[in-house]
């Protein structure tokens, strides 16, 4: 049944044209292009029961860390096939499990959705929640240098104002 599975998962990727890497383990890492995070990586992780879906959204949070996961555990409640967690460092994943038998393409391509709306649509509000200092530095240091603020725009809002 895994080696079925590594054909469906394969052929839905190359399918879609979605970018994709294979590990020396097998597993699967698909690149999943965003707009307000840059990209996203998911590992497909095929074990003998279950696939494992895991993707790194960001760093731990530098301020606010209550605040941010309580709003990662808000989010929880209303979403599809993975979930917001954090590692032993604070940094913030989406993880997942479907059993082996549940997993076909329209599976696939929900999963794989939902990872990249998670991660992508939270991904400015997680940034304005656990890095406001930085991101008000960075504001400040490329308006003294000229610099673009091109990719910050969704801040411009409140990151040029002073505290």
């Amino acid at each position: 049944m895994k080696d079925d599975l590594v054909a469906v998962v394969e052929a839905y990727l190359k399918e879609r044209d979605v970018e994709y890497d294979r590990t020396p383990g097998g597993d699967f890492v698909v690149t999943l292009p965003g707009t307000r995070k840059q990209k996203t990586l998911a590992n497909l992780v095929i074990g003998d029961h279950a696939l494992r879906i895991e993707a790194f959204v960001m760093r731990h949070p530098d301020e606010n860390q209550a605040e941010l996961y309580a709003y990662l555990l808000t989010r929880n409640a209303r979403m599809y096939g993975v979930a917001f967690s954090i590692d032993k460092a604070g940094d913030v994943f989406l993880t997942g499990r479907v059993s082996l038998t549940s997993v076909n393409e329209d599976e696939l391509d929900r999963l794989l959705g939902s990872v990249l709306e998670y991660s992508d649509g939270s991904f400015n509000r997680m940034l304005e929640i656990g890095f406001p200092t930085a991101i008000r530095r960075e504001w400040a240091w490329r308006v003294k240098r000229g610099e673009s603020l091109a990719n910050l725009e969704a801040f411009s809002d409140w990151a040029g104002a002073p505290e």
